[in-house]
């Protein structure tokens, strides 16, 4: 059965208690682009079509709560969230280790799983104990990884730890969705389109996450955040949070692209009925080869104060000398007790702790010289001169 918006729609308002404000009409247009992809030409599964219908009536739920508690809560909307600190790079370039590891640091706000996957409270939920939602987060990364083992070699999940705020830009169906499903209509989409209202709802849902986070005690200075997508509009996000300072993941595409498409082909096995190795890769090596390349000229001119450059080989081999270089950019005391927090999560978080992840270039449509001809300008500026 196809999906229809007016449907889709109408079950959130119901399953909201009746609420009937989405907030700003923009997410309109991406959810209408969303749906065509999916009914044409995604693939679904019975089993997937079930899993992104249910995500998309609860995206739409999520938009009514908010507003609601806008409306009851106004000094929500009075947070101060312009000047996050905020990780992007290509996948697989240490961009989760480096939030996780400045997230030990209780001066900053960090992007929980739970918190992004489950943004708005449970109604009359008990004061005392733990947030129901958190319970319903490792349910979900547990059946999530029952579902498809091999997910948890790509990518650490962990219902507890800092994520994605990627998750959250979903509310607005401007985000990584073409990641679940093999939608390339929607990805043109999203190319073609003005991307601002994903960034301006995302900066609403921040303040409404922080001003839960003050509910429960727990008051920092500013949020670290972190997704690849912001590749995709590094310009948009500069114009939404105007006083971000953004730390610039790298490694070599011809490393990190093969492994990106060994990660989407495994969510698409999730959601499609024959998900294709070939076309996960090859797609997704074209969306960061555009990304990478507007996040090149947006740089050229942007204020070289904006960005600091770190490199994955650093992170693995002196991790908190490179966060100290991230402390200094981003005007930051570097203490004691907040060295060893760190030094702790990383004795306790080692990748070998995790299952090794194998990919070829070939098994996704990849080849050597056709990455280096799609990157050259990205690895002739940042990765070439640092190999011997």
């Amino acid at each position: 059965m196809a999906f229809d918006i007016n449907t889709l729609l109408a079950e959130a308002s119901r399953r909201s208690g009746g609420l009937e404000d989405f907030g700003d009409e923009a997410f309109r247009p991406g959810l209408a682009a969303l749906i065509e992809s999916l009914n044409g030409e995604a693939g679904l599964s019975d089993l997937g079509r079930q899993l992104l219908g249910e995500r998309i009536i609860e995206l739409l739920k999520n938009r009514l709560v908010l507003e609601d508690w806008c409306r009851r809560r106004p000094e929500i909307l009075a947070e101060p969230v312009d000047d996050p600190i905020v990780i992007v790079g290509l996948p697989r370039t240490g961009t989760t280790l480096l939030q996780r590891i400045l997230s030990c640091d209780p001066r900053l706000y960090p992007m929980r799983w739970w918190e992004a996957r489950f943004p708005t409270p449970v109604p009359d939920a008990p004061a005392a104990g733990p947030d129901p939602r958190i319970a319903a987060a490792k349910a979900e990364v547990k059946a999530m990884l029952e579902a498809n083992p091999a997910l948890l070699a790509i990518h650490p999940f962990d219902a507890e730890a800092a994520d994605e705020e990627g998750i959250l830009m979903e509310h607005s169906f401007m985000s990584f969705f073409d990641a679940y499903a093999d939608i390339p209509g929607y990805t043109r989409w999203m190319w073609q389109h003005d991307q601002t209202p994903a960034y301006i709802h995302l900066k609403r849902m921040l303040k409404f996450i922080q001003w839960q986070k003050k509910q429960r005690g727990e008051v920092a200075t500013r949020w670290v955040l972190k997704t690849p997508h912001h590749l995709r509009q590094i310009d948009v996000l500069f114009a939404v949070f105007p006083g971000a300072q953004v730390i610039q993941t790298h490694r070599d595409p011809l490393e990190t692209i093969p492994s990106i498409g060994s990660f989407i082909h495994n969510l698409w096995a999730i959601y499609g009925r024959a998900a294709d190795p070939v076309r996960a890769g090859r797609q997704w090596s074209d969306i960061w080869s555009r990304g990478i390349a507007a996040t090149m000229a947006c740089r050229g001119q942007t204020a070289p104060d904006r960005f600091l450059d770190v490199w994955f080989a650093d992170t693995l081999s002196r991790p908190l000398e490179v966060v100290r270089s991230i402390y200094d950019f981003v005007g930051l005391g570097f203490p004691a007790g907040i060295q060893e927090r760190m030094q702790d999560y990383l004795e306790h978080n080692a990748r070998e702790k995790r299952p090794l992840h194998s990919y070829s270039l070939e098994h996704y449509g990849l080849s050597e010289e056709k990455l280096k001809a799609d990157f050259a300008a990205y690895r002739a500026r940042y990765i070439l001169p640092r190999q011997p």
